[in-house]
């Protein structure tokens, strides 16, 4: 009988610490590793590409054992009283804060489909005019430039000159193609002697800019087309959520006292 009591204590008892071995993946010297500290780290490397996987939770398993025989030495050694790794603790400690912090601010204030949609139909609005397909030959000297005009008003032909004589490397290699483009992508000069071509023609004097001077041929227009908004609601939505984070913060500061 009394075998049999000891028996059943130890049954029970080991069903009472069952709970608590769960809870941990390890116990180094009397110092449990939680199980929350795995996943999380196990959360973390997922993110980074790696697949969860029984490999990949053993082998965090044994980092974070290491870890902890580490830290057990750091903490006999007294590493963790220095005055330095102090504070660069507590700079980390509200680095994660701050990071969770924000990442509960952006879920609780994620735009809606409804205030993405509008701010997509505000951009589009702004988007207007034409994208123009340029080419063009860039040199230094304007004289160089006026005889390369000459030589295209003589039947040259410009992608053979942009080639030859071009100091533009973006475009040169490719016969001056410039490709479509905003106008206002260009610095204002190019851009408005590029406006008043007819489609196929040529610059009859050399535009001057901060980067020499040019020779514009117009290839063609067409009406500038705004991205679905499939395309771009991620990025309108991201930029929104920087946007709020943003006034967040400033009204904070706004009501801090500051000395």
């Amino acid at each position: 009988m009394t075998y049999k009591k000891s028996r059943l204590w130890i049954l029970l008892a080991a069903f009472a610490a069952a709970p608590a071995f769960a809870q941990n993946i390890a116990v180094v010297n009397g110092t449990p590793i939680p199980k929350a500290r795995a996943d999380a780290l196990v959360s973390q490397l997922v993110k980074q590409g790696q697949q969860d996987s029984a490999q990949l939770q053993q082998a965090v398993r044994d980092e974070l054992i290491n870890r902890e025989i580490l830290m057990q030495e750091a903490v006999r050694e007294g590493i963790p009283t220095h005055p330095d790794v102090k504070s660069q603790i507590a700079v980390a400690q509200q680095t994660v804060v701050l990071r969770a912090l924000i990442e509960d601010f952006t879920k609780k204030h994620a735009p809606t489909d409804a205030e993405v949609k509008a701010r997509y139909d505000e951009l589009i609005k702004q988007v207007s005019g034409s994208e123009l397909h340029l080419h063009h030959i860039l040199v230094k000297d304007e004289q160089q430039a006026k005889d390369l005009t000459a030589k295209l008003k003589g039947g040259a032909k410009f992608e053979d000159l942009a080639k030859q004589y071009s100091i533009d490397p973006g475009s040169a290699k490719n016969g001056g193609d410039l490709d479509w483009s905003n106008p206002k992508a260009y610095v204002p000069e190019f851009a408005q002697a590029a406006e008043k071509l007819q489609k196929g023609q040529v610059t009859d004097a050399p535009v001057h800019t901060q980067f020499g001077w040019h020779i514009i041929r117009l290839d063609d227009t067409r009406a500038m087309t705004p991205p679905p908004l499939e395309q771009v609601k991620a990025q309108i939505s991201q930029q929104m959520q920087q946007e709020k984070l943003q006034t967040f913060e400033q009204n904070l500061r706004s009501q801090a006292k500051i000395q």
